[in-house]
């Protein structure tokens, strides 16, 4: 493993400003998940207890009660993004080739997306240079990003990822042929708790972009409504060591 000075001391940076963050959120999510349990298994108690129901009293009760389930299914989920958007300023980093967990990523996603009429196009360059990468941490980017990618193709479409050179900076970008965003969504995407989404946490691209600049990187995002969106990550090239006697 290889880490120059410079992205090491970054990196210890934003590790120092979010340890404390991502702590207080570890406590947080402890507090609220113990009586979120409580409710959920009271409610799947009372569920059984009406499934014999058979006056309009007991089925207005089981539909309240599946109401409540339902957003506790919903907290849960808010919940764990907000701890996965706390934490993702904590790195691990090593030297990569980019296009290794890319490829990794779409060994899975690519059946699913197929079976949802989404092709999948990947043109990932040859002899990349290496990044610094948390690994565990692009994996979730790369999920993020395409998920968002499917769900904007309800009736199919073509998602590509490219993978290239440019400057100094090694870049990622995901280009669908979806629905695309209007310029006020996109003013605001980035924002914690901001979502188009019925449901949406709205913490699903505050850490994509987290995560990039955490790495040093740059997310960019160009997207026009009924003509699709791209999306352009870059990173920085890991510096080549001189040899000795240089």
């Amino acid at each position: 493993m290889y880490t120059d000075s410079h992205s090491v001391d970054a990196s210890q940076r934003w590790q120092s400003q979010y340890t404390e963050i991502a702590s207080l959120a570890g406590g947080l999510a402890h507090e609220i998940r113990n009586p979120l349990s409580t409710i959920s298994l009271n409610l799947e108690l009372l569920e059984e207890d009406l499934k014999a129901a058979d006056s309009p009293r007991e089925r207005r009760m089981q539909q309240r009660v599946h109401t409540l389930q339902r957003e506790c299914g919903r907290l849960e989920t808010i919940l764990n993004s907000f701890l996965e958007f706390a934490r993702a300023g904590t790195l691990q980093l090593s030297s990569a080739d980019l296009n290794e967990p890319v490829r990794s990523f779409l060994a899975f996603f690519q059946p699913e997306a197929e079976g949802r009429g989404v092709e999948v196009v990947p043109h990932l360059a040859a002899h990349l240079p290496p990044v610094l990468l948390d690994v565990r941490l692009f994996q979730e980017v790369l999920q993020n990003l395409s998920r968002n990618a499917l769900q904007a193709m309800p009736n199919g479409g073509r998602l590509e990822f490219l993978t290239y050179e440019s400057d100094g900076q090694v870049v990622l970008e995901l280009i669908d042929t979806g629905v695309g965003m209007d310029a006020a969504t996109q003013s605001r995407m980035f924002e914690v708790f901001f979502s188009t989404k019925p449901g949406g946490s709205g913490l699903g691209l505050p850490t994509v972009k987290k995560i990039v600049e955490a790495h040093g990187g740059v997310i960019a995002c160009e997207s026009e409504p009924g003509k699709g969106t791209r999306f352009r990550l870059s990173w920085p090239v890991v510096p080549t060591l001189p040899k000795r006697g240089e």
